[in-house]
């Protein structure tokens, strides 16, 4: 709710983080931030609940939900941006409709599963509990922030590069092929955080006495996800280098067309390590090394945003989509860097935490 004050309080400041005073898109993007500033709070619940089901393994339920709230917004967009001629403010208001419902289905049913409860819903957990979550939660903010920065000044770049909004629309269309492959490879991520650190814990049948899982099945299992992120993100990146001629088509503008090409066949090739980009990520946060991918996405923020400072300057759009190019490469190695060395399921590391287990017993 503070962050929704802020917004609504300090619209024009906001939007001079990306946008310059003259430039046209203010038009469309002030009232589209009024009305998003109200979402703040039904995101935080949604993400909330999608986080406390994924933690007691149940999937189905934030899918069931996230479909809805999808399909809600796909048919709220034509009836209120076109039929009620609302523009862009009908795109935000559907999206803050649907995010609405999310997060009220997601509180109904939190309460229903009792996983929440309504007298220990305002009362100040303590320290103990809280610490262990304030000490990882900081750390993954580090890198929230980090990823939102990055973000935050590639729509700053893309929006100067001109001032006839060619750029931003081209922009705008490659982003959308790449998120054809994009949004299966990063759901990936999630995959990883799960499957890892349940496949380290050593399992033993009660029947059968046999015994299942370890730290080097769970490296086992880390190396088959990398491997099907590197040969999914290869088959992707090529569809969506096949898909291409179809994105001409979603635009009348040839100038747009024109410059979203190049930016469109970067973010094609760059599903080839995206995947493994992801999922490496993703054992990152199962392995606990918060910090670790912290630092690592600082690392690579910093190298983007020099890069943006150059790339444009010389190629235009194209030099900023160079620049995510930058940043995921730098992420990749920061990937490695863990697998190889820091993480638990590293083979220097696993013989030490084997021979500790035995001392114990």
């Amino acid at each position: 709710m503070l962050w929704s004050a802020f917004i609504l309080t300090n619209t024009e400041k906001v939007l001079g983080i990306v946008l310059k005073g003259s430039a046209p898109a203010r038009e469309f993007a002030t009232p589209y931030l009024l009305i998003r500033g109200f979402a703040f709070l039904p995101s935080i619940v949604t993400l909330i609940g999608f986080s406390a089901f994924r933690g007691v393994l149940d999937t189905t339920t934030p899918l069931k939900i996230s479909l809805l709230a999808n399909l809600i917004n796909v048919v709220l967009d034509p009836i209120l941006i076109f039929k009620m001629n609302m523009g862009v403010t009908g795109a935000a208001l559907a999206t803050l409709a649907a995010e609405i419902v999310s997060a009220l289905l997601f509180t109904v049913l939190l309460f229903k599963r009792r996983l929440i409860k309504s007298s220990k819903l305002f009362r100040v957990p303590s320290w103990r509990t809280i610490a262990p979550l304030l000490q990882g939660g900081a750390a993954l903010q580090l890198r929230n922030f980090a990823l939102n920065l990055t973000f935050i000044s590639v729509t700053r770049v893309t929006q100067s590069i001109d001032d006839t909004g060619v750029a931003a629309a081209a922009h705008a269309l490659a982003i959308q092929t790449f998120q054809l492959g994009g949004v299966v490879l990063l759901a990936l991520s999630t995959v990883a955080q799960t499957v890892v650190p349940n496949t380290m814990t050593e399992q033993i049948d009660e029947e059968t006495g046999k015994k299942s899982g370890g730290i080097r099945a769970a490296k086992a299992a880390a190396n088959r996800l990398m491997s099907w992120g590197f040969l999914l993100g290869s088959l992707l990146g090529a569809l969506q280098v096949l898909l291409l001629p179809y994105m001409r088509k979603a635009t009348p503008i040839e100038a747009v067309r024109d410059a979203a090409r190049a930016p469109a066949i970067l973010g094609s090739v760059y599903q080839i390590f995206n995947g493994m980009v992801f999922i490496g990520e993703g054992i990152m946060i199962g392995c606990g090394n918060f910090m670790q991918l912290s630092l690592s996405t600082i690392v690579a923020t910093s190298a983007t945003l020099l890069a943006l400072r150059e790339f444009p300057k010389h190629y235009g759009l194209t030099g900023v989509w160079m620049s995510f190019g930058v940043f995921n490469t730098l992420r990749l190695l920061g990937v490695f860097l863990h697998q190889m060395r820091n993480a638990p399921i590293a083979s220097r590391n696993i013989k030490r935490i084997e021979d500790g287990l035995k001392a114990k017993e």
